[in-house]
């Protein structure tokens, strides 16, 4: 039987190998191949926004994947996830936006979802999702987000040290008002592994694991 074939969809490089090695862990006999093109976040970052053009710019990248052999498509960027569900519509394949399994996953845990970000960009997005999700699962929910304002720009400029202070502060803060935090960007996962238990009172969920699982589970069926 021909192996089954799982295209990913990028806005940054560096989430190639995270990625890879979590495909490795969790999909062994999954085929996969990579789509980058870091432009389309740094277009939704210049507007604030994702405009009309840079959504069909992505809807014509999950086309791409679909042509290229994919029998299901992630895509692992949620500032473009609104794109992400137009373009699932528009292919015969199924497509996930990366953060999808983490708010289900989310709003199961509990009411009060704390969102944390370090782009306003991604910030909405998530939060936006998690609240829809929640109408879909039936659950009343009460969001509060945290943008960790010159986090981001401190990461680019290569002071990870900063950044990762600025979201360890947001999330030991946060952690005292939520029953779960979702982190909005795949970025900061690495902050939590740095945490001391005392400062993990909560479920913090970041989305590649959790996304990457559920496709296993998927696979399975």
């Amino acid at each position: 039987m021909k192996p089954k074939k799982l295209g990913l969809i990028h806005t940054s490089a560096t989430l190639v190998p995270v990625f890879q090695k979590l495909c490795s862990a969790e999909l062994p006999g999954v085929e996969t191949f990579n789509i980058v093109d870091d432009s389309l976040i740094k277009d939704v970052i210049a507007h604030g926004e994702m405009t009309p053009k840079t959504a069909r710019r992505v809807v014509d990248y999950v086309a791409s994947a679909e042509a290229a052999g994919a029998d299901f498509i992630l895509v692992t960027c949620s500032s473009i996830g609104r794109a992400v569900e137009a373009a699932a519509a528009l292919v015969g394949v199924p497509v996930l936006r990366v953060d999808q399994p983490m708010a289900d996953q989310a709003v199961q845990i509990g009411k009060r979802i704390g969102v944390i970000a370090t782009l306003p960009t991604t910030l909405e997005p998530t939060a936006d999702l998690i609240r829809r999700r929640a109408l879909v699962a039936g659950k009343q929910i009460e969001i509060t987000t945290r943008l960790c304002e010159g986090a981001f720009d401190a990461l680019m400029s290569g002071d990870a040290a900063r950044h990762d202070a600025t979201v360890a502060a947001a999330l030991k803060e946060l952690a005292a008002k939520v029953d779960v935090i979702v982190l909005a960007q795949a970025s900061m996962a690495r902050v939590v592994e740095g945490l001391a238990e005392g400062d993990k009172r909560v479920p913090i969920l970041a989305s590649p694991p959790i996304a990457v699982h559920y496709l296993a589970t998927t696979f399975a069926k």
